[in-house]
C-alpha cells in the first residue's frame, strides 16, 4: 500500500513558477514510479510527468515539455514536480500517482492516487 499526498498547490500569475511536493508513506516507494496528472474542469484527466525509481526513466506529455521538472528522493519518500513558465492552460487539480511497473504514463496504469491539490494560473 502506498498513500500519497500533493502540497504546494495556489494561485499564481502566468510567467509564473510553483513547486509541488508529493509526499509518499510505504516502505517499497522507491520501487514505484510516480506520475502528476492533472484534471481542468470539463476535461479528460491528462499525463503531465513521470519519472521511474531511478530516476532513469522520465517522461513528460507534450504540453508541458521544457516548462516542467518531475524529480523524486526516494530517501525522504517525495516526488516533485517544478512548474516554470505557467500559463492559464496549465490550471487544473494536480494529481500524483504510483504505479508498479517498469513504465507507465496512462491513468489506467497507476495503482494509487493522492486527493489532488488545485493550481490557478492567472492571466
Amino acid at each position: 500500500q502506498v498513500q500519497l499526498v500533493e502540497s504546494g498547490g495556489g494561485l499564481v500569475q502566468a510567467g509564473g513558477s510553483l513547486r509541488l511536493s508529493c509526499a509518499a508513506s510505504g516502505r517499497t516507494f522507491s520501487r514505484y514510479i510516480m506520475g502528476w496528472f492533472r484534471q481542468a474542469p470539463g476535461k479528460e484527466r491528462e499525463f503531465v510527468a513521470a519519472i521511474s525509481w531511478s530516476g532513469g526513466w522520465i517522461y513528460y506529455g507534450d504540453s508541458v515539455k521544457g516548462r516542467f521538472t518531475i524529480s523524486r528522493d526516494n530517501a525522504k519518500n517525495m516526488v516533485y514536480l517544478q512548474m516554470n513558465s505557467l500559463k492559464a492552460e496549465d490550471t487544473a487539480v494536480y494529481y500524483c500517482a504510483a504505479a508498479n511497473r517498469i513504465i507507465a504514463s496512462t491513468s489506467y496504469e497507476y495503482d494509487y492516487w493522492g486527493q489532488g491539490t488545485q493550481v490557478t494560473v492567472s492571466s
